[in-house]
């Protein structure tokens, strides 16, 4: 007797519709086959399903079984089509109501003892199979808030196979999801975060990040060890503007994806804030492995990509950030497929000036010669740098405004300007839905969107002839001279507005 059952799969952060076809053969020899492109861990399946069937008081034949997943060229991997193929037999073997799976897709892990686990991708798996058409989806009782978030497909939390053969012979049927009581909505306080008030002295700096969150902006910090660069950059996020609950579902797609959701926060509620060691791999930075999976640019998409001591982190490494810090996306490409990642984030970034840290400290003496002060600073490319917006020293910090019991503006004030920058953003990119804020304009926008007043524009002209500043230069102070302008509340770009712009330029520390 044959079975169809649906299930779902992700590719790269989209879901995809699996068809599991059981084929039961009563006469034939003792056999238990998965074929349709099935990684270990599917061929594994076989072995859960056949213990799990047993253990919730079902009854397994022992006879010939083939187990096809459709279609063919699309690769199959992981514990998600337990559930399926364990329905799939039992419909096969007249133990399931077939019409009861009409409309219906199943996906879960099974554990021997019958009990339906945990499975990652859920969200873009529902997603998927709503556009399709389906009406319910069977979703682990872990996994139902997070497939809950598509509020247009009925959600069957399920604990056991048992509990779901009785629910489909409509003997003891399962509630659905509920999701009234589902807290969807984006918190615009951040408790918890450093706050600017905390940190001493740095003002400059701190107006730096400002501008940097008001349009989306990459920074690098350059300053000795203990001047407080980490600290600010954990202070970032508390100036960030409110994600969307659009952005907020985008993000919790790529976490549903990589398996890092809390099953009680099903929903990213804020900017991911990701911090990598710099003895990460490329792999693991860009994304990566033999089918493809997001790494850290992916993960802190609509947040902050924090790098700490960038001169350690592998040059090759590094040279993999040039392609989405322009194209606001990572494609990985292997032999069977390319995938694409968003990866539109901000880019903070820390270094010391030298090996020891100390060049150009007024108060404590560099032990580094010239040519190693030379290398160090050359492991960070100039295309690189070409690539980060705002480049910042980050001095020592003086006594007496470290012992100043005195607080500075807290970071509710700055945020304040900040969401008023980026509603002035939203505002002038109506007609523009690819362009979030003004990091993301190309050369198009620029023209469409930077005007300059005369004697903004004549700065700008004798500056990139003395500079002898590069296209890509010339665009980012416009860009950034765009923000300094909307934090002032100006339509046109003014000449104070760019000098500031200016001043972020790169200056070469070592003389």
């Amino acid at each position: 007797m044959l079975s169809t059952v649906y299930a779902g799969a992700v590719v790269g952060l989209d879901g995809e519709i699996v068809q599991v076809e059981v084929d039961f053969n009563p006469h034939g020899m003792p056999a238990f086959t998965v074929v349709g492109l099935p990684d270990a861990a599917v061929q594994e399946s076989r072995e859960r399903v056949r213990a799990a069937i047993r253990n919730s008081g079902l009854n397994f034949p022992s006879r010939r079984y083939t187990v096809n997943l459709a279609p063919a060229n699309l690769r199959k991997e992981g514990p998600a089509y337990d559930l399926p193929i364990a329905i799939g037999v039992l419909a096969a073997t007249d133990q399931t109501p077939l019409p009861a799976l009409n409309g219906a897709l199943f996906v879960g892990e099974l554990s021997l003892d019958g009990s339906v686990r945990h499975i990652s991708g859920i969200l873009p798996i529902t997603h998927r199979a709503w556009q399709e058409g389906f009406e319910r989806i069977y979703v682990p009782e872990d996994d139902a808030p997070q497939a809950a978030l598509v509020p247009e497909i009925e959600v069957i939390p399920v604990r056991t196979l048992g509990q779901l053969v009785e629910h489909l012979y409509e003997l003891n049927p399962i509630p659905a999801y509920r999701r009234d009581g589902m807290d969807v909505t984006v918190p615009a306080d951040l408790d918890g975060l450093t706050d600017f008030a905390d940190v001493k002295g740095q003002e400059h700096v701190k107006r730096a990040l400002e501008v940097a969150a008001a349009g989306g902006h990459n920074v690098l910090m350059i300053g000795p060890p203990g001047v407080g660069k980490t600290l600010l950059a954990r202070a970032l996020p508390g100036i960030l503007p409110t994600m969307s609950l659009e952005e907020a579902l985008e993000v919790t797609r790529i976490y549903s994806v990589a398996d890092l959701l809390d099953p009680a926060a099903p929903l990213k509620r804020v900017r991911p804030f990701r911090a990598p060691h710099h003895t990460i791999s490329q792999a693991g930075l860009v994304g990566g492995g033999s089918w493809p999976r997001p790494g850290e640019v992916s993960l802190a998409h609509r947040g902050v990509l924090f790098l700490d001591e960038l001169p350690e982190f592998g040059q090759h490494t590094l040279e993999v950030l040039r392609q989405p810090l322009e194209d606001k996306r990572v494609t990985i490409s292997r032999a069977r497929v390319a995938l694409t990642f968003p990866a539109n984030f901000m880019l903070i970034a820390a270094m010391n000036p030298c090996p020891c840290g100390f060049y150009g400290d007024p108060t404590h003496e560099c032990t580094c010669s010239l040519g190693a002060v030379r290398r160090y600073q050359q492991r960070i490319s100039g295309p690189l740098l070409d690539r980060i917006d705002i480049h910042v020293d980050v001095p020592r910090v003086d006594y007496d405004k470290l012992t100043d019991d005195r607080r500075g503006e807290p970071s509710a004030a700055i945020r304040e300007r900040v969401e008023a920058a980026r509603a002035r953003q939203r505002a002038r990119f109506r007609e523009a839905p690819h362009l979030h804020a003004n990091a993301d304009m190309g050369p198009g926008d620029i023209k469409n969107y930077c005007r300059l007043e005369g004697a903004a524009r004549q700065l700008l002209e004798t500056t990139l002839r003395q500079m002898q500043l590069s296209a890509r230069a010339y665009h980012r102070i416009l860009k950034l001279g765009r923000t300094i302008a909307d934090l002032a509340g100006s339509e046109l770009i003014e000449v104070v507005h760019i000098a500031e712009a200016i001043q972020y330029r790169p200056r070469k520390v070592l003389h």
